[in-house]
């Protein structure tokens, strides 16, 4: 069969070598010895590794579920033209499922004395940190059958902050806001509430709000109208304790807390409120205050994203002495946390008095849908021990949740889809009957 391309060349060189310069290498071929001959000249051809020099740039932070772009400048100072293979090599849960192999090898040419850049496109499956690991190089030679290769540590880190997926629900709640805040005002006076302005008497209208001064100033009868107060103070704790690592779905609990607390957070802010955060197991985890509207929502995501959950019981005596200290004065004290009976009645109940006596508060839990389809179970007997069990569960945290409702605390307990949409309501409807 004849030979044609590079296997012919490669075959002539080989017998040229086998029978003038190696003739002790007779016996092994014209196409054996013209494959060593190769791998021995693309050995020394291959543009060396070591002196490379490679750095990164791009993203250093992204929402969960979203890609990253991480460039990899790649600077050859050798003479010789570089033809590489690359791995950039990240942690598993750096890449969606399946895209590792393709997203992390790249191929490149880089002359002599030039740089040339590659982007790796990361999408991290996980909240976190997620760091770069050793960028492992290739360096093949003009004939393709042999080269060098080595690794380089270029540290890098992009975080992956909480997805906040309830954002959608952000521009309906901000419209009642809007409405509620100075388009619409109240005219009953609350707590929460400060003067707004006068307006003339219409039938129907409170007589307790009649501005009798400012009546006997003109020829109507004023009424006095009042707005929700600014300049508020909330506190969102999130309990990251045993109970927050239970998982709903797909998620831990405290993955829904995270979301909840980030639409409030945004809410407020644009409400004119401050809002700090406290992050809260056995000790302190996070606590976040003082920023400023600018910078709450951007640091309170940053720090989420590094949030996990502890597996043993939150020492609420402490979460609890924590939070005062953060909120000398009234606030609304927003708690993430779960409805438990144990944990419930053992370690928070005791304690709400303390906070109760000069703040508000209000308690978001996040409920497993998938006790309600239990409940509903029948047929088999495996079905109607799991519906009693369910039922059972269910019962408890309704009572958990009327004693803590008697106990003065504002209670909600959805599940994790609905859970950041109804304490923002929540939040609203405070705002809205003059309580904060």
């Amino acid at each position: 069969m004849a030979l044609t391309g590079r296997t012919a060349l490669l075959a002539a060189l080989g017998a040229l070598v086998t029978g003038l310069l190696l003739p002790s290498w007779a016996g092994i071929g014209a196409v054996t010895g013209a494959v060593l001959l190769g791998v021995l000249v693309d050995l020394v051809l291959a543009a060396p590794v070591r002196s490379l020099r490679i750095t990164r740039g791009g993203d250093t932070t992204v929402r969960l579920g979203e890609p990253a772009t991480v460039e990899l400048t790649v600077t050859n100072p050798a003479g010789r033209p570089l033809r590489a293979r690359i791995r950039d090599a990240w942690a598993p849960s750096a890449w969606r499922p399946g895209t590792e192999l393709a997203a992390s090898r790249h191929t490149l040419r880089v002359p002599g004395h030039e740089r040339r850049r590659v982007t790796t496109v990361l999408t991290p499956t996980r909240r976190g940190d997620h760091h770069a690991h050793k960028v492992t190089v290739r360096s093949l030679g003009p004939l393709g059958l042999a080269g060098r290769q080595g690794s380089h540590l270029v540290p890098w880190t992009v975080r992956a902050l909480p997805p906040f997926t309830s954002r959608k629900h952000l521009p309906s709640r901000l419209a009642r806001l809007r409405e509620l805040d100075g388009r619409t005002s109240v005219l009953t006076r609350g707590q929460g509430t400060e003067f707004d302005s006068l307006r003339e008497y219409l039938p129907g209208d409170d007589v307790r709000s009649i501005d009798w001064r400012a009546s006997a100033r003109r020829n109507t009868v004023a009424i006095r109208t009042w707005r929700p107060e600014r300049d508020r103070h909330i506190l969102i704790v999130l309990d990251t304790g045993r109970t927050s690592a239970g998982r709903v779905g797909d998620a831990p609990r405290l993955d829904a807390s995270l979301d909840a607390a980030l639409l409030l957070t945004a809410l407020a802010t644009k409400a004119g409120d401050r809002v700090d955060l406290l992050a809260h197991d056995l000790r302190k985890r996070v606590s976040v205050a003082g920023r400023s509207p600018n910078e709450i929502l951007p640091a309170f995501t940053s720090a989420m994203a590094v949030m996990e959950p502890a597996l043993y019981e939150t020492d609420m005596r402490s979460l609890v002495a924590t939070a005062l200290k953060m909120a000398p004065h009234r606030s609304l004290i927003v708690l993430l946390t779960g409805l438990d009976a144990a944990p419930a009645e053992d370690g928070l109940l005791p304690l709400l008095p303390l906070l109760t006596k000069r703040h508000e508060v209000v308690l978001a839990s996040v409920a497993d849908p998938r006790l309600d389809e239990l409940a509903a179970g029948r047929g088999t007997v495996e079905a109607v021990y799991g519906a009693a069990a369910a039922e059972q569960t269910r019962a408890d945290r309704r009572l958990t949740a009327d004693r803590l409702t008697r106990a003065g605390v504002t209670v909600l307990d959805a599940p994790p889809t609905s859970v950041a949409p109804a304490l923002a309501d929540t939040y609203l409807a405070l705002k809205a009957a003059g309580r904060l």
